[in-house]
C-alpha cells in the first residue's frame, strides 16, 4: 500500500482505472499531485492500477515537454536525497482539482509546465471548447 497518496484518493484513482477500463469515462480530473521537493518535477495523476500500482497522469519532469504517461508510485515513493536519505516525492495536501485531465494538459503544453493558474487554466479550457 503507498503511503504517499492517502487512501480515500488511492481509492478514488482505482475507480477512476476501473471506468476507463470498462469504457465508462475517459477524462478524469486530477485527484492528487506530487512534486519534487528539491526539483522542478510535478505529477498530476488521475487513476491507479492497485495490482502494479501505476498511476497515470501527467508527467512533468521540469524540461518544458509535459506528457500523458504511467508512472510507477512505489518507484517514485523509493527516491530518496542522497545525502539526507529523506524521500524526494511529496504529496501537495492543498491540490483541489477544477478541471478534468485535458484542460490541464493543454495548459501545460501551452506553457511547457504544469500550472494550477486559473486564467490559464480557463484558457485552456476556452481552447478546448471550440
Amino acid at each position: 500500500m503507498s503511503q504517499m497518496i492517502p487512501e480515500e484518493i488511492r481509492k478514488k484513482m482505482v475507480q477512476n482505472a476501473l471506468e476507463v477500463h470498462e469504457g465508462v469515462a475517459r477524462d478524469h480530473a486530477p485527484e492528487v499531485k506530487l512534486y519534487t521537493k528539491y526539483g522542478k518535477g510535478i505529477w498530476l495523476l488521475s487513476e491507479l492500477d492497485e495490482k502494479n500500482n501505476i498511476a497515470f497522469g501527467i508527467c512533468d519532469l521540469g524540461q518544458g515537454t509535459p506528457e500523458l504517461s504511467y508512472v510507477s508510485i512505489e518507484h517514485l515513493e523509493s527516491i530518496k536525497h542522497a545525502r539526507l536519505k529523506i524521500r524526494m516525492i511529496e504529496t501537495d495536501k492543498l491540490f483541489i482539482s477544477k478541471y478534468p485531465m485535458s484542460v490541464y494538459l493543454e495548459a501545460a503544453r501551452a506553457n511547457k509546465r504544469i500550472t494550477e493558474d486559473d486564467a490559464l487554466l480557463s484558457a485552456a479550457s476556452e481552447r478546448l471548447s471550440n
